[in-house]
């Protein structure tokens, strides 16, 4: 989760993420969790800007042959 989507918006200061959203990304993240783990898997979750977790992870893994990922479209 990267805490800059509850910071307010660069148009009109809104939120990205209002708490609604946020309830329904947690619940969400939640569920999957849980139907991974129920086919022997799991799912990593972390709170930071992605450009320092996602190196973080690839560190701790130590033999990562790719990543993916998408860009934000912005307007």
């Amino acid at each position: 989760f990267d805490p800059r989507h509850c910071l307010g918006t660069h148009r009109c200061g809104f939120p990205k993420t209002g708490p609604r959203r946020l309830r329904f990304l947690l619940e969400s993240v939640r569920d999957l969790r849980e139907t991974l783990q129920k086919r022997g898997s799991t799912l990593v979750v972390r709170k930071g800007k992605p450009e320092d977790v996602v190196h973080d992870l690839i560190t701790q893994l130590g033999s990562v042959s790719a990543v993916a990922f998408h860009e934000e479209v912005r307007e």
